[in-house]
Formats: structure tokens, C-alpha cells, sequence
């Protein structure tokens, strides 16, 4: 894998898409978001970039996270807002693993969704 110096990363693009949507996404929409990040991850494979140890596990968690959050939420924007919210917990789990693997772990990260 090729070695560069990336400025930012997953977490500092998030948080530019959540104050300016319109200027990444076009509008606040959840299925949008999940379609960028899906481009961003597959761009820095591509380009060689390493994920950080905290990128891979925000990516460890699913593939349909858009979807699970969705099943709770009304509209895409309120899908959108409760991204971030939960992003804001995620990132406050700090050090912490995160196995989304196991049962008890589901049943937690999906009573914090609804």
C-alpha cells in the first residue's frame, strides 16, 4: 500500500457534510450519506490510503446501518440528524471495542437506534 500523508480523514469529513450537507450531498438525506461514504471508503482503497484504527471500526459495524437507522426514523432527514447522533456516541465510546459480531452487542447498538 502506498504510504500518503492524508489531511483529515472520515471523521473530519463527517462532521463538513453535517454542518454543510448541501455543499457534499446535495440535502440532508441518510441514503445519500451512506452512498458518499461508500464512494470515500472505496476512493482511499483504491489510492492506497490506510483506514485508521478508529475508521476501520466505524466500518467493522454494517453494511446496512443506513437502512437499520431508517427502519426507525420517518423521512431521510430525521434519518440523516440520527446519524450523527449516533456517530456522536460512537465517538465517545473512545478506546472501546465495539463487536458487532455478538448478540448482546447488536441488541445494545440497535436499542440506541430507536
Amino acid at each position: 500500500m502506498v504510504n500518503m500523508e492524508v489531511k483529515g480523514g472520515l471523521f473530519e469529513i463527517l462532521a463538513k457534510i453535517k454542518a454543510r450537507p448541501g455543499l457534499y450531498i446535495g440535502r440532508p438525506s441518510l441514503s445519500d450519506l451512506f452512498m458518499f461514504l461508500a464512494g470515500y471508503k472505496t476512493a482511499r482503497r483504491e489510492l492506497g490510503i490506510e483506514p485508521t484504527v478508529e475508521e476501520m471500526r466505524f466500518y467493522q459495524a454494517s453494511n446496512a446501518w443506513a437502512k437499520i437507522i431508517l427502519l426507525y426514523c420517518p423521512d431521510e432527514k430525521q434519518g440523516f440528524e440520527r446519524f450523527f447522533q449516533l456517530l456522536g456516541e460512537f465517538q465517545q465510546l473512545g478506546s472501546q471495542e465495539i463487536h458487532a459480531d455478538g448478540i448482546e452487542d447488536k441488541e445494545v447498538i440497535m436499542s440506541r437506534v430507536s
